[in-house]
């Protein structure tokens, strides 16, 4: 196993023992969760809870996939945690239309808000973001994606979830700051991913979502887990399981202008399933849209924050 694998595992569906070893096959591959994980380790699982919609809807990473990592978790004697910062709703609304409240409770695990901003200095020096100190000072973090089209970056898979670290209303601001160019708003995504570090990844691509992503697009069996600990990596495979040359992908192909992470899909090593089994050759996409949002967008969805609270 070397730094740039990435585990594959066909999975059809969330229910029954099917999910919880094919998410045990995943760490397998990885060289086992032991190497990321020592008991009595804190440990953040960052799903992506964009906004309250249904496990049906593939919207936000599926329930029963934070569930069985964090039982996989606490059998390690890990101390695991489920946390993130909505861009839409709240982060309870989110549990709870995933009916995520009482598995977690009867597993001990709890849900905390990643609030409590630290400022951070990025990779050029100058720039600072607020990320939150609820993922700062986990031991360990373990970021669960959910496999989508994304109308503004093509897709979501591995990087992206993790802007979710910053917290509240601070995301439409860096869309307003950065999204006038795709390269500097992903060269954002990139230093703010490198800031928080995760330790793993596990792509939710059992159901996908194709067409407008990441909220407005349709569920679409898909079958796969995807994971390994160099995101970029990741990022190049889900882009050939669906049939995309990983070059088409904006924050690839910045990922590769910046020297950050996998240089090429030839230096990935490939363990699991054979991928050739399950590709998809007529993935929808989404529509593009601008990055940018406009100024009064920003200021209405801070006012709203600011009322919700």
């Amino acid at each position: 196993m070397t730094a740039r694998t990435v585990a594959l595992t066909r999975c059809s569906g969330y229910d029954g023992p099917e999910l919880a070893e094919a998410l045990r096959r995943q760490f397998d591959l990885l060289g086992g969760a032991g190497r990321f994980v020592r008991p009595g380790d804190v440990v953040l699982l960052k799903p992506n809870f964009i906004a309250p919609r249904p496990p049906a809807s593939a919207v936000q990473t599926h329930p029963a996939v934070i569930v069985e990592v964090a039982r996989l978790l606490k059998d390690l004697g890990a101390k695991p945690f489920v946390g993130d910062s909505p861009a839409w709703g709240t982060l309870r609304s989110c549990v709870e239309v995933l009916g995520l409240e009482e598995p977690l409770r009867r597993l001990g695990v709890p849900v905390r808000a990643l609030n409590r901003p630290r400022p951070c200095r990025l990779g050029d020096g100058r720039t600072v973001v607020s990320v939150s100190s609820v993922a700062l000072e986990a031991d360990v973090v373990i970021n669960l994606p959910k496999f989508k089209a994304h109308g503004q970056l093509m897709f979501t898979f591995a990087v992206k979830n993790i802007f979710g670290c910053v917290p509240g209303k601070r995301k439409p601001y860096w869309h307003f700051a950065r999204g006038a160019c795709s390269e500097r708003f992903c060269r954002f995504l990139i230093e703010v991913y490198q800031v928080v570090g995760p330790a793993v990844t596990i792509i939710d691509g059992v159901v996908a979502m194709e067409g407008q992503g990441p909220m407005g697009g349709h569920a679409r069996p898909f079958g796969w887990l995807i994971g390994g600990t160099d995101a970029v990596a990741c990022e190049m495979i889900c882009a050939r399981l669906v049939n995309v040359e990983p070059d088409r992908v904006p924050l690839i192909r910045e990922a590769r202008r910046l020297g950050f992470g996998c240089p090429s899909p030839q230096a990935i090593t490939l363990e699991g399933d054979d991928p050739s089994t399950g590709l998809c050759l007529d993935f929808r996409m989404a529509e593009p849209v601008p990055i940018r949002f406009s100024l009064p967008r920003v200021i209405k969805s801070i006012v709203k924050g600011i009322v919700g609270s």
